[in-house]
Parts: C-alpha cells; structure tokens; sequence
C-alpha cells in the first residue's frame, strides 16, 4: 500500500508520526515523505520587513544555503532510520507560504499524487499555530478531493508538538490512535537526528515531551504509547 505524507518542515514528519511512518514501514507499505518548505529561511538575522523579500547579505545567504542542505540531509537521515527513502522537498519559503498562492501548493501536491498514486495521505492538522502547517492542510484537501478514478482512500491529520497545541482557543481533537509502542524508540532516534531542532525538555520538541505525549494518547486510547489522528475523510465502496 503507498502512503504519502505531506509535511511543512524538516523534523514535521517525525513530531507528528514518526512512529506511525516506523509502522508502516514495518508492515511493508510504500511510503514518501514530502517536505513542503525549506525550515530555515524564517531565521533571517537582517532587515526583517513584511514582505517576501528581503535584503540578505551574501555571507547571510551563503550560511542560510548551507542550513538548509544540512537540514534535509539531516531529514534523509531521520528517514532512514524509519525505513524510508523516497523523500521529496519543494523548497517552499519556510513560514511564508502564505506569500504564494493556494492554487500553487494544491498543483504542486496534485502532481505528487498524480505520479505516486497514494491510498493514504497524511499531512497537518488546521488547528496550528503554523501559517505552513495550516495552508499544507488546506492545500491536501483540495488536491485529495473526491472524484472519479482517485485512488486516495483515506486522510489524516497529525498534531506537531510545539505548533498544533498552541492554538487557542480551538484545539486538535483526535479520533484515531496508532499504537506505537514498539516504534517509540525509532521515532526519538529519528528526531535526535535532527541535532538542530531537537529542544531539551519541558520544550515540547524534547525527547522526553515525545513520550510523555505518547503515553498521553496511550492512555486515552488504551495503548502503552500512541499517535493521535483525525480522520478528515474516507471512502469506502464496500460495508
């Protein structure tokens, strides 16, 4: 079965399912992750203004280039450990794909679909705190729209701890649990991959926050340790 996961950033797809993406993974599924935008370039340390264009110095520019070929290097390496390795990145601007238009992102996303004919599609909760992670969930939902000889089935929501739960007043409210209780120690070894954005506890993108997280949803749902979903849609032609 092809699985496809639509993430805004670097480390997204490891905060958010990496122990579900371990699963599948295990259960022999074929999965690509796509990583929408760059994860760095919100980090400007020059004239900052509110606009998409900025007058970036050429060492500034050099240092930020050099980041993000770390950084999906470092996501090529967390994949790995996860069994994955097909993953794609669209080098979106990192916080400001607001600054282009939906119908972009959408086509962007339909042609991945197009090619890799996914049944299941993940990607990001609405309700978060990320200007990214809410327009990629907006985005997947246009271009996973029903219609005659789409082979998508199913498409999930997943939180991103230090994102999704800072989004007051409305909140993700999950209705479907993965046991991940023997892919937990593949999802921390995946994120401390990430040496750059992995955060000492209580900062919820800590090792020690993913499990405490997992129990969290464990106990809710009667595992040991799971993920939280939501399931925004599914099609069945059989009952």
């Amino acid at each position: 079965m092809k699985i496809l996961i639509i993430a805004a950033h670097p480390d997204d797809e490891v905060l958010g399912m990496g122990g579900t993406i371990k699963k599948h993974t295990k259960n022999g599924d074929d999965v690509k992750i796509v990583i929408m935008a760059t994860g760095i370039h919100s980090r400007r340390s020059s004239n900052y203004e509110n606009t998409s264009n900025y007058n970036v110095d050429e060492k500034t520019l050099r240092k930020m280039k050099k980041q993000v070929t770390e950084l999906q290097k470092d996501a090529k390496k967390a994949a790995k450990i996860l069994g994955v390795s097909n993953v794609d990145f669209l080098n979106f601007p990192d916080n400001e794909m607001d600054t282009v238009s939906n119908l972009e992102i959408t086509k962007a996303i339909e042609k991945i679909i197009s090619q890799f004919k996914p049944v299941i599609v993940y990607t990001h909760s609405q309700f978060d705190i990320n200007v990214d992670h809410r327009l990629c969930y907006f985005a997947t939902l246009t271009a996973t729209r029903p219609k005659s000889g789409n082979l998508v089935k199913q498409v999930y929501s997943f939180e991103v701890p230090s994102s999704t739960e800072w989004f007051f007043p409305s909140s993700f409210s999950p209705n479907t649990f993965v046991d991940i209780s023997n892919e937990l120690n593949a999802k921390i070894k995946s994120l401390q991959v990430y040496k750059n954005e992995i955060e000492k506890f209580p900062h919820p993108r800590s090792s020690d926050a993913l499990k405490a997280i997992s129990q969290k949803w464990g106990s809710v749902s009667g595992f040991k340790n799971a993920e939280a979903f939501t399931l925004i849609r599914e099609l069945k032609s059989k009952i």
